[in-house]
């Protein structure tokens, strides 16, 4: 018996390396296709890994998205906080900070995937996210027009109006007849209304 050569080179990755590799893979699939699309085959394909290579960084695919919506939340509270520190004054931080948050809820599959861990009852599997909000409200607090309560109503808001637009909002935009983006730009104007009438 001879062993057949694929003409495949195989990559050696840091456990942490593999785990990112395939969390990219899910995350584009998420993206493509949607939450249905992650299912154990589909990631490892998509990764061009072994089901058992997942299976071996992750435990099971809920694990695992859980682990990428996490990774999501991580990815957009950096992207806050560095938004955050940017030159300019709060109502321009604010907006930018609209402005990533609702890209990543609607082109990045978030607003999918978070809908889809709260109606299997994964969400209880997000513990980082307490810990992220904290980061973002006391960032949001230094700017100095919000006080610790009104930044925690403030992503509650941000976050629910997010989610919407990012599940149905360029749906329901056109089944009135409006623009597909109507609804993140009617989304973002209550966002600052809201805080206009906390400061």
């Amino acid at each position: 018996m001879s062993i057949r050569k694929t003409g495949k080179v195989r990559t050696r990755r840091t456990p942490e390396a593999a785990r990112e590799h395939i969390l990219a893979a899910a995350e584009a699939l998420l993206v493509e296709q949607g939450p249905l699309a992650l299912k154990l085959a589909d990631v490892a394909a998509a990764a061009s890994v072994a089901n058992a290579s997942v299976l071996h960084h992750f435990g099971a695919i809920d694990a695992l998205h859980a682990a990428l919506m996490d990774r999501m939340v991580q990815q957009l509270v950096a992207d806050v906080l560095a938004l955050a520190d940017q030159a300019g004054g709060p109502e321009i931080k604010q907006e930018a900070v609209v402005q990533a948050l609702f890209d990543v809820f609607e082109t990045r599959g978030a607003a999918r995937l978070a809908a889809w861990l709260e109606l299997t009852g994964e969400w209880r599997r997000l513990s980082s996210v307490r810990e992220a909000v904290q980061r973002v409200v006391l960032k949001r607090v230094s700017f100095g027009d919000l006080d610790a309560q009104q930044a925690e109503d403030l992503v509650l808001i941000s976050v629910t109006l997010a989610m919407g637009a990012g599940l149905f909002g360029r749906s329901l935009a056109q089944l009135i007849g409006r623009p597909a983006g109507r609804t993140r730009e009617v989304a973002a104007e209550v966002l600052r209304t809201f805080v206009a009438a906390q400061t």
